[in-house]
């Protein structure tokens, strides 16, 4: 993998992706060149077209991305990558459409556009046909061999085993008989020389799996393996880089304190963030508000009580503050005041409710605890206080989320559905630490891009 910007990026997707930037610049010159023919055109040399194609090719390239087209299914099936493929497309040219319109010395031809976009679908389909599962095999796999043969070492085992994993297990070394728990570990002392043994194999990275390492850190054998060249890595780093996740079973806090990242505090960062957060909220705001009036008579229309309703949630630094929504449950959901986990095909919700609770739609008033500092736009999401007070006592490091401020969309709410139990509360906490501790503006656009994803694909939406 290549680390951007705090964030990992698998080989093969890099490489998907630089493909498709040229085959995107491809089209727009076969488009211009084939209309240019048409109409008898001098069709002309391609650099003196280059802002015209490079206008074309960056918003496609990034509503790729947004839709999810680098996905691990994307590698796997071609008839998920083509429909994916076609949706980018198609939402790409509304983003061209907007950038010609306040951009017009950059515009194509109208008929050009079209030829370009049909250009841009077959190529991409077809590169997606012959590329996508030689990407997605075993040849641009890195190749690991793990030090340990038990619990911990299983799960590096099983993780190689899902499809679109990036790393094949090619050895399993049992450092002792009483961890044993994998019948194919081969015992360390069955192996005389363990840095011909690793490059042998061409191993290109170690992962430590022990179960006990407090007086039982094999050294000596760690350090022939970096000094042939191999990289070392702790169990909670591979897993880190592996699944974009904190592991809560396997991370400890000196790997925590001692570990790079949590930089978020940093004052650029807070400086960049915050007047991203005030500039698109007020342009979002102005853009929302007949969204939300027409959302707000459909909901009086269907039952009774107000349109609004306020609830307090925990924000940065454990500071409480009251979040606004849309109300999509009835307005007796909870006549106690108690909190109530809300559960699939919950009989609460009404019918607006279910659609804008799908699309989000119930979220936008958030905008407006965005601009007033309260929230952010990518962060882990807000929790009521009783369940965070119940969260804190079950689940490890749950209060080091609110050292982040929350945001209306986040990357567990990219990377696991809808959640409602404490064990689904434990998985998303696995992200939002990720989150935290690898922030950049980067991971941010990243993550506001692929929203788009879970808004045109929901699931588990409650």
């Amino acid at each position: 993998m290549i680390r951007v910007f705090k964030h990992y990026v698998p080989h093969a997707v890099l490489l998907l992706g630089l493909v498709d930037f040229t085959l995107l610049l491809l089209a727009s010159e076969l488009g211009w060149r084939l209309r240019a023919w048409q109409i008898g055109y001098p069709v002309g040399a391609a650099i003196d077209r280059w802002p015209q194609i490079l206008s074309f090719a960056a918003p496609l390239q990034v509503a790729l991305l947004a839709v999810g087209a680098y996905s691990t299914a994307s590698f796997l099936s071609l008839r998920f990558a083509a429909a994916r493929l076609m949706v980018a497309v198609s939402l790409g040219v509304i983003f061209l459409s907007l950038i010609f319109f306040f951009f017009p010395a950059v515009s194509y031809w109208r008929s050009s556009l079209l030829f370009a976009m049909m250009f841009a679908i077959l190529l991409l389909v077809v590169m997606r046909g012959a590329l996508g599962r030689l990407l997605g095999g075993d040849r641009f796999k890195r190749r690991v061999i793990v030090m340990g043969a038990g619990p911990r070492a299983a799960q590096i085992v099983e993780l190689a085993k899902r499809p679109g994993a990036n790393f094949l297990v090619v050895g399993v070394i049992a450092m002792s008989d009483a961890e044993r728990v994998l019948p194919q570990a081969i015992h360390r002392e069955d192996i005389p020389n363990l840095q011909a043994f690793v490059v042998g194999r061409e191993v290109v990275e170690v992962v430590l799996a022990l179960e006990e390492r407090r007086r039982a850190l094999p050294y000596q054998d760690l350090l022939r393996v970096r000094t042939a060249g191999v990289q070392v890595f702790e169990l909670s780093s591979f897993l880190e880089r592996e699944t974009g996740r904190i592991d809560l079973a396997s991370v400890s806090h000196s790997w925590l304190i001692f570990s790079d990242g949590f930089s978020s505090g940093r004052v650029r960062s807070v400086i960049l963030k915050r007047a991203f957060d005030v500039t698109v909220s007020l342009a979002l705001l102005v853009a929302a508000v007949p969204i939300i009036a027409i959302t707000a008579i459909a909901i009086r229309l269907e039952s009774k009580g107000p349109v609004f309703y306020r609830q307090r949630r925990v924000g940065l630094f454990n500071q409480a503050f009251d979040i606004p929504k849309l109300r999509s449950m009835r307005q007796d959901a909870e006549l106690a005041g108690q909190a109530v986990w809300a559960e699939k095909d919950d009989p609460r919700i009404t019918r607006v409710g279910r659609f804008i609770r799908k699309v989000r739609i119930d979220e936008l008033p958030q905008i407006w605890s965005v601009l007033k500092g309260e929230m952010s736009f990518v962060g882990p999401r807000p929790e009521r206080p009783q369940f965070v007070e119940q969260l804190e006592q079950q689940i490890p490091f749950y209060a080091e989320r609110h050292m982040v401020k929350p945001g209306i969309t986040g990357w567990a709410q990219l990377n696991y559905p809808y959640g409602a139990s404490i064990d689904d509360a434990r998985h998303k906490l696995e992200y939002d630490l990720y989150y935290a501790k690898n922030y950049s503006p980067f991971l941010d656009a990243l993550i506001l891009l692929q929203t788009l994803r879970v808004i045109l694909w929901p699931s588990g939406a409650r």
